[in-house]
Parts: structure tokens; sequence; C-alpha cells
């Protein structure tokens, strides 16, 4: 899963002496400079805050933007005017948004658990803070009569940050009774203090199992040698991605994957079932307090869906294609589990279980396609992708990285680089990655925005900064950090969203990089991934980590057929999550664990594990795609259509195809409606034959 946390971002092991130095492959264009050229006033961030300091710039930040908003609430009606009202709202944002992230970003990422602490304080208080600023109805009235006076001529941005600033002021119900808004208000800070406890429960959890080496049976001697091992000398393994899912998708014994399995559902399962069912009814209560009929319709309204008829029509249309697939697919399964039990002397229950399904969706992509997943993970070393990626992104974008040498991090592991147009040569942004799991860290990949690219108070651009979290294997005893498939397909969506971030030309920082609709957000990030399906590029991203020979043709070619394996099932599963979402955000309460459990078993015809509850962990539901995870497959739709209409046409690695996507797409922001962007760079309407097409469902009735 890759998250992309909106704004802020937006969605676990030990600390190692090992600092992994990236070899850059021959022609890839890459550089590195000292900090003190290219980390300077620019990126003003700072990563040693001590817990005290962080509370001290945390309070300081409020009062300064309070200040403003205080003399913007105070001004005459008739005396506001684009400069005392519109600019001064516009910096105090810009100011907020540039000092916010050094507050709240340790809390994912920093090893030291007083500061993470500290951190999650601060976003918890600014959050509060958020909800204060946002039903400030003296401002709010102000706003709305520089909207009703203005006769100026605003550029198209300016009058979108207005209109958005009204929009936002109406959404939070400030037109509405006093009584009703401090309910809104009372409720809306509540349920930012319950999402920042869901996550970082989720965060904080350090569950591991442990295991014989006869109950590993069927990974690889690379996973082994990745595990710490106990006195007795068993294995531990964590609930980490790079130990659970390998497990789950190798390992030959199936008490130990349903060990994990049950294990990796039930983490944080008693507090965060709480949390989340309480969150559902304070959606549901604000939702009816500002008159939707449910939490659901009410974030839909900004986005490009609009409604949950749309929605559900468009995934119920999506099901109605996959499910043919789906039953043909659990059948080769069963078939499969059955031959195997045999085979084993396993006992055959007749039918599929949660910790079968990752399993045996390996053994089909085996079967079919023959990928040897043992080999293939030996060609893509996180250096050799790295350089790679960075080679591709360079040259599609019009763009040159450089690492920053001395550069201030929070972690010995990470590495900031600097972003560069080729052709000026003009810095245009930075970016720090940070790869590998720690003890306390985000679990999952994602795109962390720091510093807005947008203009300031001087008319010149602000340097944009993010930062890319993933927890790929550590290199550990000899052996490299080697990367599953899945993984560099991660690594590409991930750094995507970091590019998005980087190029962002707006005015305002409302608009600046990914903040966009919600279910235009994937669409960028997305439609990159293609890259990792395509002969040329994964060429140029792998080699063998012991001697540097090219992936042989073959493997390449069985790799690049397997993309269609499993369609039905991994995309059902998708379904699943959509629903199951929609269903909990559609109604004033639930039993998440049995919403869960019956989507499960009617679409997918999979049985969720007894005693568990996936959506205790469903760190979506608490991370801004609340009521909006069906964005992941509604974006898809764009995202291929944009790469098979224009990149597959006019060529994958064409630089002129590159520069126009990032200058319509990447460049615009939010400062352009997705479907105008869309129909910009497409030349017409969007449709949905590629996204069919990709997932190999052209022809309904042989589906």
């Amino acid at each position: 899963m890759c998250a992309l946390m909106v704004a802020v971002c937006r969605t676990l092991c030990r600390s190692s002496k090992h600092h992994l130095r990236m070899k850059i492959p021959q022609g890839s264009v890459m550089s590195t400079r000292d900090c003190s050229q290219a980390e300077n006033s620019r990126n003003p961030l700072r990563w040693d805050l001590s817990p005290d300091e962080i509370r001290s710039v945390t309070d300081t930040l409020i009062a300064r933007v309070k200040k403003v908003y205080d003399e913007v609430g105070s001004l005459h009606i008739e005396s506001v005017s684009t400069e005392n009202t519109l600019e001064a709202l516009a910096n105090a944002k810009l100011d907020y948004a540039s000092s916010r992230h050094v507050l709240d970003f340790p809390q994912y990422v920093c090893p030291n658990k007083e500061v993470r602490s500290a951190s999650t304080e601060a976003d918890k208080k600014l959050s509060e803070f958020d909800v204060e600023i946002s039903m400030r109805e003296d401002v709010f009235k102000r706003i709305k009569a520089l909207q009703k006076k203005f006769q100026d001529n605003p550029s198209t941005e300016e009058k979108r940050f207005l209109d958005r600033l009204v929009t936002l002021g109406q959404r939070k119900g400030l037109h509405l009774s006093k009584e009703i808004q401090q309910e809104v208000k009372r409720t809306s800070k509540l349920i930012s203090d319950l999402s920042i406890e869901f996550n970082r429960n989720l965060n904080e959890d350090n569950t591991f199992l442990v295991f014989s080496e006869q109950e590993l049976g069927g990974l690889a001697e690379s996973y082994l040698n990745g595990l710490e091992r106990t006195a007795e000398g068993k294995y531990k393994v964590t609930l980490e991605y790079p130990h659970y899912h390998p497990l789950m998708k190798r390992c030959h014994n199936p008490e130990t994957r349903r060990k994990m399995e049950t294990a990796f559902h039930s983490r944080c399962k008693q507090v965060n079932t709480a949390i989340l069912e309480q969150l559902i009814q304070l959606r549901a209560k604000v939702a009816d307090l500002l008159g939707y009929s449910s939490h659901a319709n009410y974030v839909l309204e900004i986005n490009m869906a609009k409604h949950t008829g749309n929605v559900s029509g468009f995934i119920d249309a999506f099901y109605d294609r996959l499910k043919p697939i789906g039953i043909k697919e659990r059948k080769y399964i069963l078939a499969l589990k059955k031959r195997e039990c045999l085979m084993k002397g396993f006992q055959f229950d007749g039918q599929i279980n949660a910790w079968d399904l990752p399993y045996y969706m390996n053994q089909v992509e085996q079967c079919k396609f023959a990928v040897n997943k043992d080999k293939l993970i030996e060609y893509f070393p996180l250096e050799v992708v790295t350089g790679g990626l960075f080679g591709i992104y360079q040259e599609l974008l019009g763009l040159t990285f450089e690492e920053v040498k001395g550069a201030h991090v929070w972690h010995e592991d990470v590495k900031l680089y600097s972003a560069h147009d080729s052709e000026t040569g003009e810095e245009i942004g930075q970016f720090y990655l940070d790869l590998h799991p720690r003890e306390g860290k985000y679990g999952h990949a994602a795109c962390f925005g720091l510093l807005p690219g947008c203009r300031g108070p001087d008319g010149k651009r602000r340097l944009p900064v993010a930062a890319m979290v993933a927890n790929f294997t550590k290199p550990r005893k000899g052996w490299p950090s080697l990367l599953q498939h899945h993984e560099v397909e991660t690594y590409f969506h991930e750094f995507g969203h970091v590019m998005h971030e980087l190029c962002s030309k707006t005015t305002f920082s409302e608009f600046t990089g990914t903040q966009v609709e919600t279910d235009f957000v994937e669409v960028p990030s997305q439609m990159l991934e293609n890259w990792v399906w395509e002969k040329e590029p994964l060429r140029r991203m792998s080699s063998h980590y012991k001697d540097g020979t090219p992936v042989p043709d073959d493997l390449l070619d069985k790799l690049i057929a397997s993309r269609v394996a499993n369609t039905g099932l991994m995309n059902l599963r998708q379904v699943v999550l959509s629903k199951v979402d929609q269903s909990l955000h559609s109604c004033p309460s639930a039993d998440t664990a049995e919403v869960f459990a019956q989507h499960c078993q009617d679409i997918l015809g999979v049985p969720a594990t007894p005693g568990t509850n996936m959506t205790a962990s469903f760190s979506h539901l608490a991370g801004g795609y609340d009521g909006q995870y069906y964005s992941y497959l509604w974006s898809e739709v764009y995202s291929m259509d944009i790469f098979f209409s224009r990149f597959k046409k006019e060529g994958i690695m064409n630089p002129k195809v590159g520069k126009e996507y990032r200058k319509v797409i990447l460049e615009a922001g939010g400062a352009v409606d997705g479907m105008d962007m869309l129909k910009s760079f497409l030349g017409r309407e969007p449709c949905q034959d590629a996204f069919f097409q990709c997932k190999g469902l052209t022809d309904t009735k042989t589906s």
C-alpha cells in the first residue's frame, strides 16, 4: 500500500551504523555538492529541536498566525481589500505551512521517542488550532465582503483562492447558528485528536513473533539473514513490511502464515477499533449538523466524484467486470491449495483463508508466468534501483539531482538531494530519502510535503522541500538491500509524489504540490508506476548485486507478462476496501470488524480471520482518506489514460511529452481543477478504455 498523507503526508525497526553509499550508474546525471552551497537559507528546516523547543516554537507559531487572523477579523467590513485581507491571509498561511512541518513531521521519523511524543503533541495542538482558525466567523465575514465587492478582475488563481476560502468557511458552518458552529468546532477538534492517536498507536507498535527455521520453510537465505535471532537461535519476525509480505507470499508452513496474518490484522485492535468507531460517529454527527446526508457525501462534495452515487456507480461497474474473473481465479487457487495439501500432508479445509491468499497468488505468478521471484530480487539492489530511477525521472522531466553532502538530517540513513532544471540550472526544490525501517518510524511508504513551492511575499518562488519515507530492507551481514519488484513499483509511485511537490509553481501555498482533489492526487504517481512494467526502464534500474550483469531477457518478459496475474483478486481487494470505507462513512455508526468481514466474504470470497479487525490498522481511515479510499481506483482511470494516450504512443522516454506533463500536470498543483488539467494534456475528455485494457478487462464477454 502506498499512501500519500494529504498535506503533511497524506500513508519500525532497529537503527544501524551502516550508511549506504549510493553508486550512480554511468550515464545517470547526478552529482554531489557540499551542504554549504545547497542547504542554505532557502531550506531553513531544523531537525535537532528538543521536546521543549518543539513546544516553544509551536506556541510561537500559533501566536504569530493568530495575530494576523485577529487583525483581519477586526477590519471594518467596508475597508477590506486584496492587500489587507487576501494577501494577509495568504502570507499567514504560507508562514504556517513553512513552519509547521519541522514540528509535526518528527513524530513519523525521529529516532528519539521523547521527540516523537513532543511532535505528536505539537501536531495535536496545531490541528486544534487548524480548527480554530478555520472557524473564525469574523474573518469569514470579511472574506465574504471582499468576494462581493471585488471588481478588479483578479488573476484566476487569486479568484480561486478567494472562492476557496469562502467555500471552506461554508463547509465549516460559518453561515449557521453560533450553537451549531460551537458544536462543529468541539467535535472537529476531537476528531483531529483521535486521528492522530490512531496513527501514533500504529507507528509505535513493535510486535514481533518468534519462529524456528523449520517454521519458516520456503523463505530465501537473504530473508533469513536479515532477521534477528533469539538466544535460543530462533528467528524474530516483526510485522514490518519487509518481514511480513515476503513471509506471507513464500512461507510453505500454513500455520506460520496464519499466526502472522492474525497478528498483522490485530495490530492495535482493541484501542484503534474503539477510536475508529468513535471517529465514524463523530464524522457523521458533523455532517448532520452541516446538513449533509452522510460524512461520505460531505467529503465528496469538493472531489471530482462529487457524491456517493457517482462513487457507487463507478465501483459497482468495475466489480461487475471483475466478478467472473475473480470466480475463475479463486477456483484455480483452490485447486493449487488442494494439490499442495495432498503433496505435503496438510489437511484441506476446502476454502481460501486470508493467510492463503498472498501465498497462492504468488504461486499463480510462478505457475502461469514462471516468474522466479528469488532470482528476480537479486537484480534489484536498492542503490542500483535508485540510480536508475533518478536517471529516468531526470531525463523525462528535464531535471538534474545532486546529493547534498554533509546535510543536516534526522538519522544517519537519511540523504538530502537538490533538484535543478536541466536547461536553466535553476534549483527547483530539495528532497530527503529515508528508506529503511527503524523503531518508531512510520510503517508504510509515503511522501511528506515539508515546505511549499509557491510565491512568497517578496514575489519570488519559495523552494519546496519534500521527504520520501519508506521501509525497504536494510543491508545486513554482507547482503545489500534487495527490492522485490512490487517495492520498485512503490518507490516509483512515492517518488512521483515527491516530483509533484517539487515541480509545483503556484501563487498560493493553499494550492502547492499535491494539494489537489483527493481523487486526483494519486494520478501523477500512479501514472509513473507504468515505467516499472516496461523493458527499457527496467534495464536501467537493475543489475545483479554480485557482478552487475543485466536481467536476462526471458525473466524480464515473464515479469512484464505477469502484470495481469491475479488481476481479479487484486482489484477485488481494492473494491472491498473502497466499499468498506464508503459503508462506514455512510452510516451514523458501525461495527467495523463486522463490516469488513461481510464485504470481504461477499466480494472477495475470502473470510476475514476470526478475532482480527483489519480496519484497526487501516491508516487511511484516520489519515485523510476517510470516505475517499475509492480514489486509488478512480485516479487509476486517468493515470492509465495519460500513459497509454501520450507516453506509450509518443515514447515512454520522450522528453517533449515529459516536459509538457511537468508543465501541465505537476506545475499547476491545485491551482487548476484536475479535470481541466486532464483535458489540457490529453487534448480531449478522459476515458476509461486504457484503465480496463491495463486490467485485462477489454472484452467483458470473455473476461
